[in-house]
């Protein structure tokens, strides 16, 4: 039991580490990134490489998928450009967990102890989060190194054997089986690692293990969709998807896993390295082939999830998108965005109090309507930025903020004196 705790603990701090890197990158270069990839949407290869590039930075195709998947939210991507960046994520992801299983073992203490150093010593600057950017990375690296060691004793542990004995060899199950595992530790890369490992030790059969690498993608697939449950129908078409993707690229290659097991071993490779080889060129071939059939998909989404009808008139915010937070100027500019829609609200009212100035029929009900609109974008703005790790707010983005909080509340003051003006 102690050995299995040990095993989860090291998954949990490869999770722990890749969140770091993630976070750091985007303090960073998250205004970059958003960037990148909002331009890259013009051309499919373009779109595709920005998927893979944005992907590698921040370790994680789930964080690209949550970045894409807000631009839609807010209509400034179209779907099937979005399913093309998805695609190249999945790449990307692909890639790291190849460039993660070399032998770096000497890098993870200098990454950590150089990391902390600049961290600690200048936590608010662009070198404080590379620092944390080096501090993940140097995590990810010794979670690798621990997971290799804590699943050699489990080729002693009967309990253990007994639970990997039951991956028999049934296709569906195994794949079902890598699915449970990518969401359970919330993470395909280490879901697909830990599958190597114990390939390497021997607790594994190789076709067992392409079978937990498929369905390993499928659960990452599967974990957009649960991030997204909560989001308008644009965001979950972008879910949907790229889980629509991997459920047709499994249920393609399922049927040939032990046919590609049996070819792949004649390979004079480590089956552990196998396993990351097929995890590689899976992705790519499944996202190339799949690449073409971007657009039937995207019409395909839409008709699966359509528009909500706006059954309430009332305005609601549009643009506060919550997986920016992490990124205080993308944050800010959110909130300064929203800002502006209280702004084209208060200047209706204004038109209306003039139409009443002018002799025109009494529009107290419009008013009020207008009056309550921006009261409750004020709030979600305030709530919003309330979520912001101040402390860690540069000097300039600490005056921004304070800025935005200042011209929401001036917005909200002013359209309660126009509502009591119109009445």
């Amino acid at each position: 039991m102690l050995t299995l705790l040990h095993l989860l603990s090291a998954v949990a701090l490869l999770v722990w580490g890749t969140h770091i890197v993630r976070t750091g990158v985007m303090r960073v270069f998250g205004a970059r990134l958003r960037t990148v990839l909002s331009r890259s949407v013009e051309k499919k290869p373009l779109a595709f490489c920005a998927g893979i590039g944005v992907t590698a930075l921040v370790q994680s195709s789930n964080a690209t998928t949550m970045l894409v998947t807000s631009f839609v939210a807010q209509d400034l991507v179209a779907l099937a450009p979005a399913l093309v960046i998805v695609l190249g994520a999945d790449v990307g992801t692909a890639l790291m967990a190849r460039i993660l299983t070399f032998d770096l073992s000497w890098l993870s203490p200098l990454l950590i102890f150089i990391g902390v150093i600049f961290f600690l010593g200048r936590k608010q600057s662009r070198a404080g989060q590379l620092g944390r950017v080096g501090i993940g990375l140097g995590l990810i690296l010794l979670a690798l190194e621990l997971i290799v060691q804590a699943v050699t004793p489990i080729t002693q542990a009967n309990g253990v054997q007994v639970i990997f004995a039951s991956l028999t060899g049934d296709i569906l199950l195994d794949a079902l089986i890598g699915a449970m595992f990518a969401i359970i530790s919330y993470s395909s890369l280490a879901a697909v690692l830990l599958t190597a490992t114990l390939t390497a030790a021997g607790i594994i059969s190789f076709p067992v293990a392409l079978c937990l690498v498929i369905g390993a993608n499928l659960g990452s697939g599967l974990l957009a969709m649960l991030n997204n449950s909560a989001a308008n129908a644009a965001a979950r078409r972008v879910a949907l998807g790229s889980l629509l993707f991997k459920l047709v690229g499994s249920l393609i290659i399922l049927p040939f896993v032990h046919l590609l097991a049996e070819t792949m071993g004649k390979l004079s490779l480590p089956k552990a390295e196998l396993v990351i080889y097929f995890h590689v060129f899976y992705n790519l071939v499944r996202c190339l082939v799949m690449l073409p059939f971007v657009d039937p998909m995207a019409r395909f989404c839409k008709t699966i999830i359509r528009d909500e009808p706006e059954l309430d008139t009332q305005l609601r915010p549009k643009h506060l998108d919550v997986s920016a937070l992490d990124t205080p100027t993308l944050a800010l500019a959110n909130a300064a965005r929203e800002t502006l829609r209280i702004g084209d609200a208060m200047e209706q009212m204004m038109e209306g109090l003039n139409k009443v100035m002018h002799g025109e029929p009494r529009q107290e009900k419009e008013l009020r309507k207008l009056a309550d609109d921006i009261n409750v974008l004020y709030t979600a703005i305030k709530l919003y930025l309330a979520r912001m790790p101040k402390e860690e707010l540069a000097e300039e983005e600490s005056r921004r903020w304070a800025e935005i909080i200042e011209m929401s509340l001036n917005l909200e003051q002013a359209s309660d004196i126009v509502e009591r003006m119109g009445e």
